[in-house]
């Protein structure tokens, strides 16, 4: 029955528009009801601080970061809300990569509001609404930290509107999900913050990371070590949509490939830290965990999944699977579909 509610879902959000900001729109829910997705701009004031076991040092200012809350009416607008999914996007990326306007068959966070859920996507310190001017004063280990605080305000309803409306929901539990670095920041959190309902991460291993994905990484620290802020991961936009594609239409690879950032240099230069920590501290975590690859991912070595599902040796429980030709970015992939049906029957299972 959950399958047949799933497709319906789909189909229905498949022949709709994607809201434009602030608006709201009916659509279908799994449970057949009538959804109104609400979509409004937040900003979270946060501290660019290192309380992590990544060893970097960031500069400890204050900065603002900014996203937007996507979901059902009832949730964006109320007082609560039983359940916010926080995005984590990974490096080149941005807030885009789960809310890709204009292709609502791709819009992660939209289509999962069609289904019941509410989501917050966000600019990490350093990407697009969020900018940091200096790229070296922030790293990877900061990154968690100002998720663990965006976490932390969720819960208390302790951020804002940008536009002047009042009420922020406060979330009762919050569940992350996070796409290569972004799946590793949400770990690192996780480990370190034990705060976190459940983990959703896609297309990262702390240990599966293929030649070509070292090899990338590589050649971002080089450029940073020039003495450079920012430094893109893959020189080109053709090499860009070879790293994480394998079966994404040609328009959405495209659309990708206009939006890509390139990396606050303090995160490239941090990303061996994370690493190193991500394989003591990985245990640790006791959330249940949803671990989703693509069987075409350019970026892990073919064996890393069931590597990574064992390392999460204190989770309530650990759910893994490959999804069959696609590449690294998963919602965003030809199986974009398959993908959020697997995450909404893994997010019905938290009850």
């Amino acid at each position: 029955m959950l399958a047949v509610r799933l497709a319906v879902a789909g189909l229905v959000a498949a022949t709709l528009a994607v809201l434009p900001g602030g608006t709201s729109n009916a659509a279908g829910d799994p449970s057949g009801h009538r959804t109104h997705v609400v979509s409004r701009a937040v900003v979270f004031e946060v501290e660019n601080t290192n309380a992590t076991s990544v060893l970097c040092s960031p500069d400890n200012a204050s900065y603002t970061v900014r996203g937007r809350l996507i979901g059902p009416r009832k949730d964006v607008l109320g007082a609560d809300a039983r359940r916010m999914n926080v995005l984590v996007h990974d490096k080149t990326a941005g807030s885009w990569f789960w809310h890709l306007r204009g292709h609502p068959s791709y819009d992660y966070a939209t289509q999962l509001a069609r289904a019941g859920e509410t989501s917050l996507v966000y600019d990490r310190l350093g990407y697009d609404s969020s900018p940091l001017a200096d790229g070296n004063a922030t790293c990877l280990g900061a990154q968690a930290d100002m998720l663990h605080q965006v976490v932390q305000h969720l819960k208390s309803g302790g951020y804002h509107f940008r536009h002047g409306h009042r009420g922020t929901p406060a979330a009762e539990h919050v569940v992350v999900h996070g796409h290569s670095v972004g799946a590793a920041i949400a770990e690192a959190e996780a480990a370190a913050f034990d705060d976190v309902d459940g983990l959703v991460l896609m297309s990262w291993t702390d240990s599966g990371a293929s030649q070509r994905a070292v090899d990338e990484a590589a050649q971002q620290s080089s450029t940073c070590l020039k003495g450079e802020d920012y430094a893109p991961y893959g020189k080109t936009g053709a090499d860009f949509r070879g790293l994480l594609f394998a079966s994404a239409p040609d328009k959405i690879q495209r659309a990708a490939a206009a939006r890509r950032n390139a990396d606050p240099c303090g995160d490239a230069l941090s990303l061996t830290q994370l690493v190193t920590s991500l394989n003591l501290t990985t245990r640790d975590i006791e959330a249940p965990v949803l671990l989703l690859f693509g069987g075409r991912d350019a970026l892990t070595r073919k064996g890393a999944a069931q590597d990574q599902a064992d390392a999460f040796t204190s989770s309530v429980s650990v759910t893994e699977h490959t999804q069959r030709g696609a590449g690294s970015a998963l919602p965003l992939e030809k199986s974009a579909a398959r993908t959020r049906a697997h995450v909404l029957r893994w997010l019905e299972t938290l009850g």
